[in-house]
């Protein structure tokens, strides 16, 4: 079921976007060699405590064999995806590339972004084409959020954005509907037609995530059960920001 939310429920997620945004920046300024994730998610659970909000993250997902998440962020590096977990033992090094996706909630509202940043030294030209079209894919799938459009222009916004540069769409994961709840309704897949499925409505909240890769499609899962990597080893990007469906366009909720 998809959730619209009110006047006073959009507010409070755009302090809970405010929140992680902030949280973001200063986690983005941390990112050198020689700093493990751990150090970073550390000053994640710091900020977000500080400005009194909750990590979404952190013990999410237990059940059925599987271990609840057990960090404020998540970290994952090169040919990692998403859900990287955080640890004293992976640390970054110069040429990393590394995808930092966080969650906040505040007074039951959460909110959810992430970016992908280079470690030391510049990158070259493919990982370079690879974050830049990421976040332009990202940048292209928001510019379509409007009152009267169809939820799959998302996604073909997306997929039109990798395509044009030769990138891999990663298809098992995608963005969703975001409130109460960090998963809600619906789904969004990253790739697809235009113009099909639920109507764009004032006071939808979405959270898009495009990623995508030097490679090709297919994941794994590792032992951990989190952690999701590319299954050729290619490197991956993730860029993710909450968004409101408002009146005349959209609202970026966790714009930095």
């Amino acid at each position: 079921m998809i959730i619209r939310k009110s006047a006073g429920e959009l507010e409070l997620m755009r302090r809970s976007g405010a929140i992680l945004a902030q949280t973001i920046t200063r986690v983005v300024e941390a990112v050198a060699p020689g700093v493990s994730t751990l150090d970073l998610d550390r000053i994640a659970a710091t900020m977000i405590a500080e400005a009194g909000a909750e990590a979404s993250f952190l013990g999410y997902g237990g059940g059925g064999g599987r271990i609840a998440f057990p960090a404020t962020i998540c970290a994952s590096i090169n040919d990692e995806i998403v859900h990287g977990i955080p640890s004293a033992d992976r640390v970054l090094r110069d040429g990393d590339l590394v995808s930092l996706d966080f969650g906040a909630i505040w007074e039951g509202f959460h909110s959810d972004s992430a970016v992908t940043v280079f470690v030391g030294a510049p990158p070259d030209d493919d990982a370079k084409r690879l974050v830049e079209v990421t976040e332009a894919a990202l940048d292209a799938a928001i510019a379509v959020v409007r009152p009267g459009g169809r939820l799959s222009d998302i996604g073909h916004a997306i997929e039109q954005t990798a395509e044009r540069h030769g990138l891999g769409i990663v298809r098992e994961y995608g963005g969703h509907g975001i409130g109460r709840a960090m998963h809600e309704d619906p789904f969004i897949q990253n790739w697809g037609a235009a113009g099909r499925g639920p109507e764009l409505k004032p006071g939808l909240v979405v959270a898009i995530e495009p990623m995508l890769t030097l490679g090709a499609d297919a994941t794994r899962v590792m032992a951990d059960a989190w952690t999701v990597r590319t299954a050729d080893g290619s490197l991956a990007a993730h860029f993710e920001h909450t968004v409101a469906v408002t009146e005349t366009g959209a609202e970026v909720l966790t714009a930095r």
